[in-house]
């Protein structure tokens, strides 16, 4: 029996910042064996704030400076949840996250960095856009100047005269000038401008700012920030169509309710980068080195990361030795000039050349590479002895999570035609349905069941998306989930961690049954080599259930979701799919169908996709029905990066036995044909339905936010499913 080692130990990080990214791609090298790690970031990437100015100055694009915790989290094995922690239960030894059941640690450290909005300024929640986090920030500049190419005056205001408010109002002034606008750009500062900078270096910037046409305000108070200008103490007012927020470091507020001691709102920390509590540390931004005092600066955050991993390890490991972090004294500051070219600043020298920009340059790119271009580490070796068959039956890629690791539709097929007939009247299905339909005494009752491999290492993530997956069948039946059992596998692991997955996951079923009108009456768990979540649903069907053989010529067909689910699972695991396309996938799946299936309940002909693609559900409703279909390429929906990753060859570990199933199916091959065999998880509705009511029904399926389209027709003739 294969081995499998338990896990016995939780660590989490929350924030996806500078060092906490190294200290993952360290993990993903060499992990500890037995520890399951947890990230919590309201992102699924993380800028490196190093490359700012340049994109912001159209040097880079946003892809350049981000680095993609999604796959990082799949290099380093680790479970990546998507939100904001909001508070830290020291007793109970617990995180919370909005919107979710309190995350469990033994060890967290907390890399969350800084804000950069003014505190407390009337209005700048509003109409004003802080510097920090890049998100907002590069969605913001991105719509104003498009904005500015309509004709909107590009009047910019910059509140924080810093290095890095400076920075990037030349960043600005450079775009807009590109752009053969005339920006008129003011910085305020409540102080001197460019504190901490030696003369020399202070001199160079002023003169750059003078070079761009910016006007620099020192010492100048701001009472109040408008759509459209800037009020100052005087009383006067300063036009600003975008205002950006630069004013330095500002500590994240709910870090004053941990009890952790804190040094002006950030969290103190030792040599060893423990905080007070010492089973918490923390590194860059959000930190306050007590031992050795220094600017917030990315350089500290970087090399902070070796000290921070092998902490961490040992602290995990149950080892008493803990390396202190020795910052160094002074570091060279490298600033951008908008254009191609940079200001170096060191002990107390500062020059300025296009040659310091390529030096920067290659700096910030060979630091993301370390992120784009993560090692690929080895398979282990099979034994030296093995079964004959064993490489080939392992392939030269994992088993995707993207069909849930299903077994193809041929061989099940094939298995179920030898099954006896059904002799029991009160069972209204065949062998080889998904759901069975029960009449007890003129009452219809569906029952159906379905689990799922886990392609996520987030349980309560993995768990919604499990339970939306069993409805589908009920849903696509027109019947009303009723009751419902949990099968969960869950990997080898310590009690209290079983209790605490146990408990996450069920939390989420809870909540979707709940919703949909469904009990959770009960279920079965056990212990197995990785986590596995199904559920056993029943229905209550107040009418004939709708099925796939009703389908009738002159038919409109509605799809509710879109389609790419596996493409982009297979394409997370192999490294190439993009974090934030994936995390959109997983959001759709997580997306219960009761709304569609309520709207959709006067179809002729409904089923789930799921397993056997959009192509191969919509050939078994002509088979069922004894039709043909058309279906229109163009007007099928699919999952942003899908169709990219299908270009490039990615393909679910089922599709060829999709592709072949669909023998009656004509199609030109092209990426996009590709994806109408992908397999899906929690797909959506696909309905036949009457072409009368098609408008009415699609009106009312978009206005519930449901993303719905009219995909092709029911025709006459013999089963065959033609794609134009």
């Amino acid at each position: 029996m294969m081995q499998t080692l338990p896990l016995t130990r939780e660590l989490v990080l929350i924030g996806g910042g500078h060092t906490h990214a190294l200290v993952l791609r360290r993990w993903g090298m060499k992990p500890v064996p037995g520890v399951r790690l947890t990230v919590i970031d309201p992102n699924p990437t993380a800028p490196y704030t190093g490359m700012l100015p340049g994109h912001i100055a159209g040097h880079y694009d946003r892809d350049a400076l981000e680095i993609d915790l999604v796959r990082l989290a799949r290099f380093a094995g680790e479970r990546l949840i998507l939100g904001a922690a909001t508070g830290i239960d020291r007793n109970a030894r617990r995180i919370h996250v909005a919107g979710r059941p309190p995350i469990p640690f033994d060890i967290a450290s907390i890399d969350i960095g800084i804000g950069s909005a003014p505190p407390a300024l009337p209005g700048f929640a509003e109409h004003g856009v802080a510097a920090k986090p890049l998100g907002p920030y590069a969605e913001a500049w991105a719509a104003f100047c498009a904005r500015v190419a309509d004709g909107v005056a590009p009047d910019i205001a910059v509140i924080g005269a810093g290095v890095g408010g400076v920075e990037l109002a030349i960043a600005i002034a450079h775009a807009l000038q590109n752009q053969r606008k005339t920006p008129q750009i003011t910085v305020f500062d409540s102080a001197k401008a460019l504190p901490g900078l030696h003369s020399r270096a202070r001199g160079k910037l002023l003169q750059e700012l003078t070079r761009h046409g910016i006007i620099l305000r020192e010492e100048t108070g701001i009472t109040e920030v408008t759509a459209t200008e800037v009020r100052l103490a005087d009383g006067s007012t300063v036009a600003s169509q975008f205002t950006l927020g630069a004013t330095g470091a500002q500590p994240q507020g709910w870090l004053s309710e941990t009890g952790l001691d804190l040094t002006d709102g950030f969290i103190t920390v030792g040599p060893t980068l423990q905080s007070s509590d010492p089973q918490i540390y923390a590194a860059g931004d959000c930190a306050h080195l007590s031992h050795a005092p220094r600017p917030k600066a990315g350089v500290y955050a970087v090399r902070a990361a070796p000290v921070l991993y092998d902490n961490l390890r040992a602290a995990l490991t149950g080892q008493n030795r803990q390396r202190p972090f020795r910052p160094q004294g002074d570091y060279l500051k490298l600033v951008s000039l908008g254009r191609r070219s940079a200001l170096m600043e060191k002990w107390g020298i500062a020059l300025a050349s296009p040659v310091l920009w390529r030096w920067k340059d290659g700096i910030d790119r060979k630091f993301m590479r370390k992120f784009h271009e993560l090692p690929e580490m080895p398979q282990p070796a099979l034994p030296r002895t093995h079964a004959e068959g064993m490489a080939e039956a392992l392939g030269d890629k994992p088993a995707c999570g993207g069909c849930g690791a299903k077994i193809g539709g041929g061989t099940l097929g094939r298995v179920l035609a030898s099954l006896p007939s059904a002799h029991r009247k009160d069972v209204e299905t065949r062998p080889g349905d998904d759901a069975a339909v029960l009449n007890l005494n003129g009452t219809r009752q569906v029952v159906t069941t379905d689990h799922l491999r886990a392609f996520t290492e987030d349980p309560w993530l993995q768990a919604r998306i499990a339970a939306v997956h069993a409805m589908g069948d009920i849903w696509a039946m027109g019947a009303e989930p009723q009751a419902a059992l949990a099968q969960v596998i869950l990997p080898r692991m310590a009690p209290p961690m079983q209790e605490a997955w146990l408990a996450e996951i069920m939390a989420a079923a809870a909540d979707v049954f709940g919703a949909a009108g469904a009990e959770i009456v009960g279920g079965h768990s056990s212990l197995g080599t990785e986590l596995t979540v199904g559920f056993t649903v029943t229905g209550l069907c107040h009418r004939p259930p709708i099925t796939i053989g009703g389908a009738q010529p002159g038919d409109t067909l509605i799809l509710t979701k879109p389609i790419g689910s596996g493409t982009l699972l297979a394409g997370e695991m192999q490294g190439k799919a993009s974090g934030r396309d994936v995390m959109a996938a997983l959001a759709l799946m997580a997306e219960p169908q009761g709304q569609a299936a309520e709207i959709l309940s006067t179809a002729h002909a409904m089923t789930d996709v799921t397993g056997f693609g959009l192509a191969g559900h919509l050939q078994a409703i002509c088979e069922a029905s004894g039709v043909a279909a058309e279906l229109s390429l163009a007007a099928v929906p699919t999952m942003t990066g899908a169709e990219a990753l299908a270009a490039g060859g990615i393909r679910s570990t089922i599709y060829p036995e999709n592709r072949a199933l669909a023998a009656r199916i004509t199609v030109a091959e092209s990426a996009k044909a590709a994806l109408l065999f992908d397999p899906q998880t929690a797909g959506g509705l696909l309905a036949a339905v009457p072409p009368q009511e098609a408008d009415r029904l699609l009106f009312q399926l978009q206005d519930r936010g449901i993303p719905a389209a009219r995909i092709g027709a029911i025709t006459d003739g013999a089963p065959f499913v033609t794609v134009t």
